[in-house]
């Protein structure tokens, strides 16, 4: 018996029928565009809305004064606030993934942003290289400022050892009787590795950066809207990497408001929170407000946008 008999026998079909099968791919790959462009209309019409509202001169004259009213009026939210809620928690998945590295990311989505918005307005490497230098000197500013909080609190603070036991830490920490031993020459480091008790003036660096990065994603996606207004019929609109793009920078503002309130409310520190917000307040101000007004050239960055939109007056922004 040979094999195309023993398999008819046996009741198995070994011809494929190939028509059949194009057509149920034919009809994948159609459902699969579907979905695409369907995702894609949504994406236009949702970062249309986004640009609109974030390019605003209400939200660009006024976004600062709103976080500043946050910042202040904040701490106050704490005695409604849970104590068992998951948010006051301070290893919280949020705390960890997002507050400790808030600054690589916001470099990473505000420069992609910068990159593609510059590459999509005006192919010009020179000009691409001088709005990416914004993100440039906000990185070497927050170091700076890192470093020296740093050494202010090193020389203005005090390292004490508890006296009490182990269990009684906590309590003896927030307490006001003299339960420590002064260990003298200790950094603030060295002080909470060695599991003793810190105490100093200080300035909430999470605040600082939090506003600090809020700020600049406020002043850099708010570009995005008069890039639509100069695409004419002629020109193709922006691409979908630059809208995905520009929507991440929107949920990551997003993100920073959150933890920022969280901060706020479940762990109040007043003035450090406070003084940390202002000093983050005075960054922005002092750089875009202040020095980026400046002639545009390779000693001054320039305003987000100038440059890349001839007909627009850049300087005419709100203040």
């Amino acid at each position: 018996m040979d094999l195309k008999s023993k398999n008819t026998s046996n009741g198995f079909t070994p011809e494929i029928n190939l028509e059949k099968l194009h057509k149920v791919a034919a009809e994948l790959i159609l459902s699969v565009k579907l979905i695409v462009r369907l995702l894609n209309v949504a994406l236009v019409l949702l970062t249309n809305l986004l640009a609109r509202v974030l390019g605003s001169r209400l939200v660009r004259g006024h976004f600062h004064l709103m976080l500043s009213g946050l910042v202040l009026f904040g701490p106050v939210l704490s005695f409604w606030v849970s104590k068992y809620s998951i948010f006051a928690n301070s290893n919280n998945y949020l705390y960890r993934k997002f507050l400790r590295s808030t600054w690589g990311w916001t470099c990473v989505f505000t420069g992609s942003f910068i990159l593609l918005l510059s590459v999509s307005a005006r192919h010009s490497l020179s000009l691409t290289l001088r709005h990416l230098s914004r993100v440039g000197v906000v990185g070497l500013l927050w170091w700076a400022s890192q470093c020296l909080l740093t050494m202010l609190e090193d020389a203005t603070g005090t390292c004490y050892e508890p006296m009490a036991t182990a269990q009684e830490v906590q309590v003896t920490a927030s307490s006001a009787q003299p339960l420590l031993l002064l260990h003298e020459g200790q950094t603030k480091a060295s002080c909470l590795r060695a599991n003793m008790v810190w105490r100093g003036y200080e300035v909430s660096q999470d605040v600082l950066i939090l506003c600090l990065c809020c700020l600049l994603l406020v002043e850099e996606i708010s570009m995005f809207g008069p890039h639509l207004t100069r695409v004419t019929p002629l020109q193709r609109s922006p691409g979908s990497p630059l809208r995905f793009i520009f929507l991440l920078c929107v949920v990551l503002l997003a993100v920073w408001m959150f933890l920022l309130l969280c901060l706020l409310a479940h762990f109040p520190k007043f003035p450090s929170q406070q003084l940390g917000g202002a000093l983050g307040y005075l960054a922005w101000r002092g750089l875009y407000q202040g020095w980026y007004r400046l002639k545009p050239s390779w000693g001054c960055p320039g305003l987000p946008g100038e440059g890349l939109f001839t007909d627009m007056d850049i300087n005419k922004q709100p203040q």
